[in-house]
């Protein structure tokens, strides 16, 4: 889920522009401010187990984001069609959040 404002989710408050994700026992999300709110929701089935994210890769297992970093820095995704002026290189890794 994310949000361009402010969120309390029981007796949590998140900040606009979070990532959450929600587990199938969350019942109620407001939105605290006086101004509307936001928000994109993905559902689906729960994770079977624990996901690393590092930039704009996800993956169950660490080696393929590794992996994925290699491909990307040898050109081997496709690019965008009709987008092909600008090839956005891999951040530096200490500028990258990452989880977990």
């Amino acid at each position: 889920m994310w949000s361009r404002a402010r969120l309390t989710i029981r007796s949590d408050w998140f900040p606009s522009g979070q990532f959450l994700v929600l587990r199938p026992d969350t019942i109620t999300v407001r939105n605290a401010e006086s101004g509307a709110a936001r928000l994109v929701l993905v559902g689906g089935e729960t994770m079977d187990g624990p996901r690393h994210i590092w930039w704009n890769f996800v993956s169950s297992r660490p080696e393929r984001i590794e992996q994925a970093m290699e491909d990307w820095k040898a050109g081997g995704f496709d690019t965008v069609p009709g987008y092909t002026e600008e090839f956005i290189p891999l951040p530096d890794a200490d500028r990258v959040a990452s989880y977990p």
